[in-house]
């Protein structure tokens, strides 16, 4: 039995993009360890460190997802296995300290969230495009948000000020993905990045930042295409 080649072309992918990832998140233990030789307190570095793994492996990986991937299952699978990885990292005591803290888990719940908000919406609208969306506000918009309340208020913070950059970052994402989807639905892009940009400033104990963007992102966007545009 021969397989279809397009599962070689994603297998290949998705080790190729597993490899890139976990690269990062061990080559990112040098900036923490320069952010410290500098003086900068650990903590802070951590934080710094959190977003910059947040954006070059959440955000370059959701990008990749549509381009290289013909279904959703790859995503999935890759992003469970990091999941898996992360959580293990605490479990075991072996975490990765340049990223990691002891007093949450909320990497673990990024990948997670990553990986099911991915797939879940994919299988149910059939557009990869609009399926990384939620995504890409977790990488990009809450990265930006955290490098920027880390360097102003100099600790982890749910300031305005974060937000006002994360909606500066979200909401021309929201824009142009909601305008490549079929049919357009520009402003329903724009209220979900809006509607991430709000709920990211809260936590309510075990649910954080990461499954409220997602999950309220998404179910915008679930809304929009039902609803159809607004223009």
């Amino acid at each position: 039995m021969t397989l279809d080649p397009q599962f070689h072309s994603q297998l290949y992918w998705a080790a190729g993009l597993s490899l890139y990832v976990l690269a990062v998140l061990v080559l990112t233990r040098l900036p923490y360890q320069a952010m410290v030789r500098r003086g900068l307190e650990p903590i802070r570095a951590v934080y710094y460190n959190r977003k910059i793994v947040h954006m070059l492996a959440g955000g370059v990986g959701s990008l990749a997802v549509p381009l290289v991937f013909v279904d959703p299952w790859f995503p999935l699978v890759s992003g469970l296995l990091l999941t898996l990885l992360t959580n293990l990292a605490h479990a075991t005591g072996m975490r990765f300290y340049w990223f990691q803290t002891d007093d949450n888990r909320n990497d673990v719940k990024f990948a997670l969230m990553w990986s099911t908000s991915i797939a879940a919406l994919w299988w149910i609208l059939d557009d990869p495009w609009l399926a990384i969306l939620p995504a890409l506000y977790m990488a990009f918009g809450d990265g930006v948000t955290g490098i920027v309340r880390n360097a102003f208020i100099r600790k982890r913070s749910k300031s305005p000020i974060g937000s006002v950059f994360m909606l500066i970052v979200s909401a021309p994402m929201g824009w142009v993905i909601g305008s490549m989807a079929q049919p357009a639905i520009p402003l329903w892009g724009l209220i979900s990045a809006v509607v991430a940009t709000v709920v990211e400033r809260y936590e309510f104990g075990p649910i954080d930042d990461n499954i409220l963007i997602t999950v309220s992102a998404s179910a915008v966007l679930l809304f929009g295409v039902y609803w159809g545009p607004l223009l």
